[in-house]
């Protein structure tokens, strides 16, 4: 979903809640000005352009070879997406990096809103690694193993707050924020992990691009 359509979708649901029609102004002005501040005012960003997408902010660095089927086929490092900076750039490949951007798009920044000044910096807390799941010995290869995933462990504001998955989870402030991430990921990525998942993403959300044949797997 575009930023317009969302900034439509805001102002239709203020104008059905007998808001007056400058209050769906306001919400739209306000929604577009959020967008601004994290994409550009025109979706576009200095840098951008990585995988062909103007918001994309890195460097490509090819195909990584790795042993018993790791590695990555046309890896780039992403080291923000539009003015919201990763912690640590992030080796993926494009399907996955999209995938984050649209996240971004979609739940995370419409879902944290104005709060601190919005959204600075994700917490990275995996990328690139040739491994099995979950680090288990003789388990299948994870799909970071293949540049397809990325983890999230926390949310930074422009004015210096941050919240976690591990801590701000059931948090009345942030949590709500945190479980609309979670559960927008669902589709936009093909399977998505967190607290109450499987014992293992207690504090980080994993999102993969992994396609499943009864849909996205979520959890």
């Amino acid at each position: 979903m575009k930023p317009i359509a969302l900034t439509l979708m805001l102002a239709l649901m203020l104008s059905g809640c007998g808001g007056a029609k400058d209050r769906a102004k306001e919400g739209v002005a306000g929604m577009k000005a959020l967008f601004a501040a994290a994409f550009g005012k025109d979706g576009s960003v200095e840098g951008g352009g990585l995988c062909g997408d103007p918001l994309l902010v890195g460097e490509a660095i090819g195909d990584i070879p790795g042993p018993g089927g790791c590695g990555v086929e046309n890896a780039v490092r992403l080291r923000a997406v539009g003015h919201i900076g990763l912690s640590q750039s992030a080796t993926i490949e494009c399907g996955t990096a999209k995938a984050l951007k649209q996240w971004l798009q979609v739940a995370a920044v419409p879902a944290v809103g104005a709060k601190g000044g919005g959204i600075g910096e994700l917490r990275v807390a995996a990328h690139y690694a040739c491994r099995t799941r979950n680090h288990k010995r003789g388990a299948r290869l994870s799909e970071h193993a293949k540049g397809r995933a990325i983890d999230i462990s926390a949310i930074h504001l422009r004015d210096g707050t941050q919240f976690t998955v591990l801590n701000d989870w059931r948090s009345k402030t942030y949590g709500p924020d945190l479980k609309t991430m979670h559960s927008r990921a669902c589709g936009i990525f093909g399977t998505v992990l967190g607290p109450g998942s499987d014992g293992h993403h207690e504090d980080h959300f994993h999102f993969d691009i992994a396609q499943h044949g009864n849909g996205a797997y979520c959890r």
